[in-house]
Parts: structure tokens; C-alpha cells; sequence
């Protein structure tokens, strides 16, 4: 069954075209990873083998509505299955052989060249050149830095001829006392990745006399490896049999697969022409390299340990603050790791993590993309429940249709100890209806303490009815909710609901109590005429809420009046459920009514499938409880928000979300795919699910066959609107020419991402998660630039232009009193949009001429400074002191102009920053003071719109028009509070750094003039929060 076929039609109606990589060329002498000893001839064979067999033409009939169609790509791995790069002497074996790469020049040309090293590592040389071949060279020793990315003026300034070059690919040389670049693009990621580790080394180590003896992690690797032998080697004669090695490469690796293991020590006997198929020690430290290497982790640790292959607690640490971002990490948290990771005896005593305690680090419960936080409850319960986002299971005791299914126990209970917290119950004349309460009654708490509400779907006599009343009561006994039992107000619209809290551990029915003129009578209640509480004390009035509309009705309700229905579920409850004249036990998609305020929306448990995984992701998020809150526009009392909004929503700051996927591993064949072979060829699918316009969908290419750990190296760019709305989905699919295969998925609340490289578990078609199998991810979100663009107006931002910036801006309402009282905001509004957009503005020009892109953390700017600061003579070229109790940099002695620069900008940003610092609480304040000014006439509104003749349609906009500019109001001041937040974060992150880094001078400036704290609290002087 293909993923279309299992999952139905497409989950964002608003969705965002796909954005697909072009097919990679295969042009050239070298387009791949491919170590020396192998000739042309085999190269070719190779990749004739590698071409698939089969066509990777899409079947989704929903593509022809975009123009073109949406296409799928092949590519091929550049690293041959038999071959892995795992150290730098084999990047630098491949940089002697040469391979082909792109050279951009500053006048937008393209130049294809081929690359080589130098046998002796002195020089980089490239062919075909104008010039004579001793001026076509780079000498090693005029190398500064080597950067990734598309960071350097040539790629950031060259419009479209570098668009369509892949950054990942993309890596620059920075050399010469003026800092030229030369500005280099790879056919794939993995070999831009082993030129620039490469590079590196060289700058690091000029001789290159480490690559024969090996370096200090290479060491400690094949030392482990030996020690790991020797357990096994129970004679002692240094071999073992083929099934021990095997066994043992198992255990030290989990996750490979056996057979992969035992066909790699086939290919060693038959290469070496061995008679026996026992393994030495040396064949079985080959084997273990070249199978369980991960490049990507590889790439990542020589980057992180200035190519030592291995990391000390403060270069962890530095990878802990700067990519994980956790600010408060320890050098003794950081040896803990090192300790409970690293396999290898000396390493835990050197406190030193090598290549294969890195990767297991990466892959622990510690390193995924969920935010451990959330695994508890971690949201405020005392709430009134019409706050929260209810789990809610719809008919799940039904095994197959909703007419003729059988009906099972096990339904209800999976569904309760998944954290449902609301359940719907059949009940009709008979004398079975016990059982079914005792099994409710047993697994109602164990997963969750919060309220169960059971809606009693009851086709039942009077008299059967009072039967069902008395089974309730004995059943259910003290845990039973009856409106005496609380000591809290309920009922009516102007009263709140109890919270989660008060309700702990009680159950509470929804049904209809027969009014007293009809208790003679034979009837039903139908779900339109449900109440909370046995006569409806937490609804009020019989057609008060919980509404229980089906899915046609409440999406008509979503998509025609969607500011009314937020507002209507701010008070009181509403149910969806699917709808009740289909056959099947489909599920509609959840985002579309939550998006709506609508709290219950009603799944079927036992329907696997994208919508049950978007319900799984959703409520995760508060340690599975079964309640997550609303977003805050849904629960203050005056707010706007509309579930239609194509554009920014006043009063949440909108963020962008750069997903890199890396790698997947692991990767198990498709279900029910045995007639296809072992053969997979795998693609990575990112869904964001949220208001329209956060909808969208992009890809990743397609592997190419045989891959079960292929690599992508592909980032993916999402703009987030609003956030606490926002739900990722990674799918990862098997393309085939009959129908995409399902392999495996991960759905997780935006709020719930972890920054930094993380592992993405996958789950299975019923949510069950796949033994070892992954995905190997980089998560970046950064706010917007400029705070939002609005996509167009009316619901959106509207425009003020200055400078080319947009500034919010409040509406008229058409009530004199109310315009006159919110016209004095006009002034802080533009100002502190200035003074946040400058700080950004400022991080983001020193961020770029460093050579770092906008997600890259001001400690690592610092970095890449001090690098640019060294001089021969030892000590840097600036210092850092304080300034009114700011770190500026002061030059010391002579340096170049390019660094003069940069210096400049750092003074730039330092000057942004405290303006915003040093202004931002009194803009607040006065924009606080209108928001509380508008906030007087809230009850006065209906009188003032009388009095200013305001009827029907000009009526209901003054109001609309009112609670717009209140959100707007209390927006801007929480973005304000919050980037001042930020900038007093980055000031530390400066200290920290420059003394890190040695640019600290004990004459101008020592601890005692820093008022930081080096575990992350802010300090202050004078009270205005500096450092």
C-alpha cells in the first residue's frame, strides 16, 4: 500500500509548493567519492551497476495541479559502500587523486576545473588554466581559513548565478595576508565535506607529519578495537572465527545487520585468496572501521576537534553551547559524558571522546530532536479547561467500520493508555454494560491524573437509564463528578470552567438528562444534545457547549466564520467528530479544527495514519497527559486571531525553521515489501502542519538503491508564523514506480524542538518505534528578519513604511474615544521596531562577515576573530575591555584592513545592541500604557459603538478592529521584552567568548570588572541590566 493510498489526500490545503534539488550531473573526470587504485574502466562499471532499474515517475494524481508536476530525483552516493572515509589520511588520499569542482568568480561566471594535491601537500593545483602551471596553485601556507557554506561576498553577491548552487556542496579557501577567497562548489555534499576536512587538517598540522603515525582519536579507536579482539581471542593466537567476529562487531554496533557484517569478511578472504574464514585482529579492525564509520559524524567530529578526531571536555563543551544550546554546560558535565559514552578505557581516563563515543553520545535519548522537558507535564493545569487541547478518542472500542465492526475492550484501553482523556461510549438496553465500566475504571488513571470525560453515546429506555445511572455510581464511586462535589462556581456563559487540576482524578459524563415532563417517554439522545455533568452544569444552557458538530459543519464553521468560533471556544467547550454517514473509521485531519480554538476533536484510536500521527504529536508535548494549552491569542480575553490568516499574527513573533536532514540509518525495509528484495531506495519528506500560511511540504532526493544508512545533506527552510500552532512531521518513503512505500515517521510539536544535531527516532505505520532505525538531523530557529513580513493586507500587517521596513500598525475602529486613546502608540511602536531590527540587522552583518551564516552563535564569530587576531610574535592583535559595562574590542599594534573591518562591525553591533538595552524599557512602558488606556473601554464597547451610531457590520468590525490592536499592543511589548532578553544574552555570549578565546587583557579589564555570572544569570548595574 502506497503512502498516498494509507494517508488519503493531501494535509495542507495551503501548502507551499515542493522545493525539489536538481539531479546532481555526472559530468566529469571525478563526480564522486572514489579513492585512489580504482581506473576509469572500473569507475564506469560501477556506476552502471548503481543506475536503478525501475522508473521514479510520481502516481500522485495531486501534482498535475502544480505547474509541471512535482518531479522525483536519483542520486547517486558519492561514497562507495566498499570505501568509507574515515580519517584524514584518506581525504587527503582522494585530494592527491584529484576531482572535479565548480569555481565561482566574482563576475557571476561558473568555471569547471579540476583539482588536485600535491603529493608532497604543499600546494593545491586546478586545470585547464590561462596561466602557466606554477601560477594555477594555491600554496598551503597562505591558507587562513576554510569556510562552508555560501558565506563569502562572491556567493552572498551574486545573485543568481550562485542561486541554484547547493550550499551544502559550497565551501570557500580564505588565503593571503588580504583574505581573497576562492570560492569553490562540489558535486555532492560529501565531497565538499572531505576537501574541507582535508583543508583543515593541512592548515592545522603544516607537515602533515601525523597522517603516517595516525592521529590521537585514530589511536585510541584501533587500541579499543585491539583491547575488544582480545576478549574474544580466548587462545590467544590473534584470530578468531568468522561467526565470534561477527557477533562482536554486532554487539559493539547495534543496528547493523549480520549479513552486511559476514559479506564484508567474505569480500576480505576472497581479496587476500584465504583458504580459512578465520579473521585477525587487523582484518577484523578494517572491517569494523569501514562498516560502522559514519561519515557525517566523522566530518562533524574533525570540524569540532581541530582535527584530533577526538574531543576534550572544553572542545564539548564549546559544541554544547555553540550547537546544542545549552548555555549552562560544565566542563564536569561535559567529563561526565565523555565517562558514561566512550568506550575505550583511556579515553574515559584522558577525558578525551573519540570517534565512536561521539557517535554513541549522537545517538542517545540525550540527542534527539524532542526536548527531553516535555516528557513530563510541564504546562500550567490550573487553567479553566476550555484553555486546553483535549486528547480525544472517537469510538475506538470498533475494529473495523463504523456499522458493522465488532466491538473490543482493547480499543478503549490502548486508547486510555495512549492519554486519551475523553471517550465515547455506545450504550443500548442490555445487561453488558458492566464489564465495559470496569475496564474504563481500571485504566482511566493509570496514564494520566487528569479529568476523563465520557460522552454516553445512550440509546436506552428510562428504565435501562436508571439501570446505567446505578452502574455509573458503583463503578465509578467517589471518583464520579456531580455538581456538588466541587466548591467551585459553574454554569452559565459568564462563569469559567474548573481547571485540570481541580478535576484530578475524576471522571465526568456528557450525556442528556430527559427533562421531567419526558421521563415517561422512549427516546434517544443524539451528540447534537450532549452536556457535561448530568444536566449540563459545566455547559449551562441545553445548546450551550460542548457543541458536538460533525466534520462538514465544523469545517463550514472554520472556513466561514473562524474569528467568531475562536472567540466562542475561549469560554466554553466544543467537540468534532468525524462524520457520522461514513462507513469507514477514516480520520479527519486534527490541525484543520485545532487551528479553529475547537478543543475536542474527535480520532478514531485504531486508524493508523498521518492524522493519528499528528494527534500523537501534538499531545506529547506535555508528557502525555492527554491536555496541552492553547496558544495564548486563544485564551486572553481580548485577542485576535483569525484560523485563516495568510500572513503574520499580531502578537506572535514569527520565526524560521532550518531543518538540515543529514543522514537516516538503520532503515528497515518497507511492510509487506518482501517480493521487492533488499533493495530500498529512500526519500525524506518534511511536513509543517499549522495555520495556512506555515502549510508546507518539501523532499529530499531519492537514494539510490541498496541505501539503508544513506546520506542527503539537505537543508530545508520553513517560515513559522505561529509557532505554538506549528506541528513537523518527517516521513521517510521508499520510492517506486508502483506506489511510495511507507518506511517510517516522526511527528513533534514545533515548541518541542531541541536546537543543535539531533537524532529523529522513527515510528512505524502504528506508531510503534522501528529497532535503531533514524534520521540524523540539524535544527536551527532563528527569528525573522524584520519580525514578519506581511503577505498582504487586511488580516495581515499593514505597511509604514521607512527605509524599506515594515512597521505594525493599529486600525481605525471608527469610535472616536477608542482612536484618539490608541493614536499616541503610533511613535513607540515604529521605535521599538527600529530597535529591535537594528540589533538583528547588526548580529546579522558581523555574523556575515565573519563568514558565518544567520544561524551561527556570536561565540563562534568570536572564533573565527581570534583566528583572524593571531600574530606571529604570540599575543592577539585586540583586547577586549569594558566600556560603561559593554565588551568592546580595542586593536592592539597593526592589523589589516580586513580585520579593521570587521572590528568595525563588531563595534556596530555592540552600539545596536545597547541601544536596544538601554531604551527598550521605557518604549515599553509607553506601549503598555495605551494597551491599559484601551483596555478601560472594554466593557464600555457596545454603548460607545451605539452612541457613535455603529450597526450590524460597521458594529461587529469596530470590535474586531479593537481586539486587533489590543493583541497588536501586547505583542510588540513581549517582542520587545524579548529582544532585550536576547541582547543581554548576546553580551554574554561575547564576555564568555573573547575571554575564552584570550582577547581579554588582566591590565585593562579582569573578573572582577565582569558583572556576569559564568552559569548563565544575567547581572546588572545600576539597575539598567548590562553586564
Amino acid at each position: 500500500m502506497s503512502e498516498q493510498e494509507r494517508y488519503g489526500d493531501g494535509l495542507c490545503d495551503d501548502g507551499a509548493p515542493e522545493i525539489i534539488p536538481p539531479r546532481a550531473s555526472r559530468t566529469g573526470r571525478r563526480s564522486g567519492v572514489i579513492l585512489p587504485g580504482q581506473d576509469n574502466d572500473t569507475i564506469v562499471l560501477e556506476a552502471v551497476r548503481a543506475a536503478p532499474r525501475r522508473s521514479s515517475i510520481i502516481k500522485d494524481p495531486s501534482v498535475h495541479k502544480v505547474a509541471g508536476g512535482r518531479k522525483k530525483t536519483v542520486s547517486f552516493s558519492s561514497i562507495p559502500s566498499e570505501k568509507k572515509v574515515s580519517s584524514a589520511a584518506d581525504c587527503l588520499a582522494f585530494m592527491q587523486g584529484g576531482c572535479e569542482l565548480k569555481k565561482v568568480r566574482p563576475n557571476s561566471r561558473v568555471y569547471s576545473r579540476f583539482y588536485t594535491l600535491d603529493q608532497d601537500l604543499s600546494c593545491l593545483r586546478w586545470e585547464p588554466s590561462k596561466k602557466d602551471g606554477e601560477r594555477a596553485r594555491l600554496d598551503m601556507a597562505t591558507i587562513r581559513e576554510v569556510r562552508t557554506g555560501k558565506s563569502t561576498e562572491t556567493f552572498l553577491h551574486n545573485g543568481p548565478a550562485a542561486e541554484h548552487l547547493a550550499e551544502e556542496a559550497a565551501f570557500s579557501i580564505i588565503h593571503g595576508d588580504d583574505y581573497q577567497s576562492l570560492d569553490l562548489v562540489a558535486l555532492s555534499p560529501d565531497v565538499a565535506n572531505i576537501w574541507v576536512t582535508g583543508l583543515r587538517y593541512l592548515v592545522s598540522h603544516p607537515s602533515g607529519s601525523i597522517i603516517g603515525e595516525g592521529s590521537l582519536g585514530s589511536k585510541m579507536r584501533r587500541d579499543w578495537l585491539a583491547a575488544e579482539f582480545a576478549e574474544v581471542d580466548e587462545d590467544g593466537y590473534g584470530v578468531v572465527s568468522e561467526d565470534t567476529a561477527v557477533a562482536t562487531i554486532c554487539k559493539l554496533y547495534p543496528g547493523i545487520k549480520e549479513a552486511k557484517v559476514r559479506l564484508r569478511f567474505k569480500e576480505i578472504q576472497r581479496s587476500k585468496e584465504k583458504l580459512t574464514s578465520h579473521v585477525t585482529r587487523e582484518e577484523f579492525q578494517e572491517a569494523f572501521c569501514e562498516l560502522c564509520t559514519r561519515p557525517d559524524v566523522y566530518f562533524l567530529l574533525v570540524q569540532l576537534s581541530k582535527d584530533r578526531e577526538c574531543l576534550d571536555a572544553q572542545d564539548l563543551r564549546l559544541f554544547l553551547e555553540t550547537e546544542q544550546g545549552l548555555s549552562l554546560a560544565t566542563a564536569e558535565g561535559c567529563l561526565e559524558l565523555v565517562r558514561r559514552f566512550e568506550p575505550s578505557g583511556p579515553g574515559k581516563e584522558r577525558g578525551l571522546l573519540a570517534l565512536d563515543g561521539f557517535s554513541r553520545y549522537l545517538q542517545s535519548p540525550e540527542c534527539q530532536l524532542f526536548d527531553v522537558e516535555h516528557q513530563a507535564v510541564c504546562q500550567d493545569m490550573s487553567l479553566p479547561l476550555s484553555h486546553y487541547y483535549i486528547s480525544t478518542s472517537y469510538r475506538s472500542y470498533l475494529l473495523d467500520d463504523q456499522v458493522h465492526g465488532r466491538a473490543d475492550l482493547g480499543g478503549l484501553t490502548r486508547a486510555l493508555q495512549a492519554g486519551c482523556r475523553c471517550l465515547e461510549l455506545g450504550v443500548t438496553d442490555g445487561p453488558e454494560g458492566e464489564p465495559l465500566l470496569g475496564v474504563v475504571n481500571k485504566y482511566a488513571f493509570l496514564t494520566s491524573p487528569y479529568p476523563l470525560l465520557l460522552y454516553l453515546c445512550q440509546r436506552c429506555s428510562p428504565s435501562q437509564q436508571r439501570t446505567l445511572a446505578q452502574h455509573l455510581r458503583k463503578v465509578f464511586s467517589t471518583r464520579l463528578y456531580t455538581p456538588e462535589a466541587l466548591p467551585v462556581s459553574l454554569g452559565g456563559r459568564a462563569t469559567t470552567l474548573p481547571s485540570p487540576e481541580q478535576l484530578k482524578g475524576r471522571v465526568l459524563l456528557v450525556g442528556k438528562k430527559l427533562p421531567p415532563e419526558e421521563e415517561g417517554s422512549e427516546g434517544e439522545v443524539s451528540e447534537e444534545d450532549e452536556e457535561i455533568g448530568g444536566g449540563g452544569p459545566l455547559a449551562g444552557q441545553q445548546h450551550s457547549p460542548p457543541s458536538t458538530p460533525s466534520t462538514p459543519e465544523a469545517g463550514r464553521l472554520a472556513s466561514e466564520s473562524p474569528e467568531e468560533l475562536v472567540s466562542f471556544t475561549k469560554r466554553t467547550l466544543s467537540r468534532v467528530r468525524p462524520s457520522s454517514v461514513r462507513l469507514d473509521s477514516s480520520n479527519p485531519n486534527p490541525q484543520g479544527y485545532w487551528k479553529g480554538g475547537v478543543q475536542l476533536v474527535a480520532l478514531n484510536q485504531q486508524t493508523p495514519g498521518a492524522m493519528l500521527d499528528l494527534h500523537r504529536g501534538r499531545f506529547t508535548q506535555n508528557g502525555g497527559c492527554g491536555f496541552v494549552l492553547r496558544p495564548g491569542v486563544m485564551r486572553d480575553e481580548v485577542s485576535y486571531f483569525s484560523a485563516v490568516t495568510q500572513g503574520c499574527v499580531p502578537g506572535v513573533p514569527p520565526q524560521t525553521l532550518r531543518v538540515k536532514v543529514i543522514s537516516a540509518h538503520s532503515l528497515p525495509k518497507p511492510q509487506g515489501a518482501g517480493a521487492k528484495g533488499e533493495v530500498i531506495d529512500p526519500y525524506v519528506v518534511l511536513e509543517l502542519h499549522g495555520v495556512p500560511a506555515d502549510c508546507a511540504e518539501q523532499r529530499t532526493r531519492t537514494a539510490a538503491q541498496n541505501q539503508d544508512d544513506p546520506l542527503f545533506d539537505e537543508t530545508f527552510e520553513f517560515q513559522v508564523n505561529m509557532p505554538e500552532l506549528a506541528l513537523l512531521r518527517f516521513v521517510v518513503l521508499d520510492d517506486d514506480y508502483i506506489g511510495d512505500d511507507f518506511i517510517g515517521q516522526y511527528s513533534v510539536a514545533f515548541e518541542c524542538l531541541q536546537p543543535g544535531y539531533r537524532n529523529v527516532p522513527l515510528l512505524g505505520l502504528v506508531g510503534d518505534p522501528l529497532p535503531h532505525a533514524s534520521l540524523f538531523v540539524h535544527v536551527a530557529v532563528t527569528n525573522r528578519r524584520g519580525g514578519g513580513k506581511a503577505q498582504r493586507r487586511g488580516l495581515s500587517v499593514r505597511r509604514g513604511v521607512r527605509r524599506g521596513r515594515e512597521y505594525v500598525t493599529l486600525r481605525n475602529t471608527g469610535i472616536k474615544a477608542l482612536d484618539d486613546t490608541f493614536r499616541p502608540a503610533s511613535a513607540p511602536l515604529k521605535e521599538a521596531t527600529d530597535l529591535r531590527e537594528d540589533a538583528q540587522r547588526a548580529s546579522m552583518t558581523f555574523k556575515e562577515h565573519c563568514g558565518l551564516p544567520p544561524v551561527a552563535k556570536l561565540k563562534q564569530c568570536i572564533q573565527t576573530l581570534a583566528t583572524r587576531l593571531q600574530t606571529p610574535e604570540g599575543p592577539p592583535g585586540a583586547s577586549m575591555t569594558l566600556k560603561d559595562g559593554y565588551p568592546h574590542l580595542e586593536a592592539l599594534g597593526s592589523i589589516t584592513d580586513t580585520t579593521r573591518k570587521l572590528l568595525s562591525h563588531y563595534d556596530m553591533m555592540i552600539s545596536a545592541q545597547k541601544q536596544l538595552i538601554e531604551k527598550a524599557d521605557a518604549v515599553q512602558e509607553r506601549i503598555a500604557q495605551v494597551q491599559r488606556e484601551g483596555m478601560e473601554f472594554h466593557e464600555e464597547l457596545p454603548r460607545l459603538g451605539e452612541k457613535e451610531g455603529l450597526k450590524g457590520r460597521k458594529h461587529s468590525k469596530a470590535l474586531e478592529s479593537f481586539t486587533w490592536n489590543i493583541t497588536v499592543l501586547k505583542g510588540q511589548c513581549d517582542l520587545l521584552h524579548g529582544a532585550k532578553a536576547d541582547s543581554l544574552d548576546a553580551l554574554r555570549q561575547l564576555a564568555l567568548a573573547c575571554e575564552a578565546c584570550g582577547l581579554t587583557s588582566t591590565i585593562s579589564c579582569g573578573p572582577s570588572d565582569l558583572f556576569y555570572t559564568p552559569h548563565g544569570r544575567r547581572g546588572s548595574t545600576h539597575g539598567n541590566g548590562r553586564i
